[in-house]
């Protein structure tokens, strides 16, 4: 951590600090700033970056705990039909998949992309 980021946290640290104190001596806002000697401004920047800092941080451990919620990594086996095994009423460039007993039949034009999309979506 270099000194610029050291600095900010301390700064954080400071204002916090001043809110609580503030909400527990039943101050207001203005009663503040004058006991203080800072502008409404000043006060509602540093609220503005407390709100911000917490907001943060909140979904940083969401993220976290998320990610530690997620099943491990797993394959599916893929099981390639022999051409002779496909049902007569299968055409050639069709794509047949069965997923967690769901099964899914696309034709070769479907953008891969989007199905990129929900295989992934459907695994994560």
């Amino acid at each position: 951590m270099n000194t610029r980021e050291m600095a900010a946290e301390y700064r954080l640290a400071q204002w916090t600090q001043a809110l609580e104190d503030r909400i527990a001596n039943g101050e207001n806002v203005k009663e503040f700033c004058q006991n203080r000697g800072v502008s409404r401004n000043t006060y509602f920047y540093w609220q503005r970056k407390l709100r911000e800092t917490a907001c943060k941080q909140l979904a940083l451990k969401q993220a976290e705990t998320t990610q530690r919620n997620l099943p491990a990594q797993s394959f599916t086996e893929i099981r390639v039909a022999q051409p002779a095994a496909l049902p007569e009423t299968t055409q050639r460039g069709l794509i047949l998949m069965e997923i967690g007993g769901a099964r899914l039949t696309i034709d070769s034009t479907y953008p891969m992309a989007v199905l990129a999309a929900f295989l992934l979506g459907y695994i994560i």
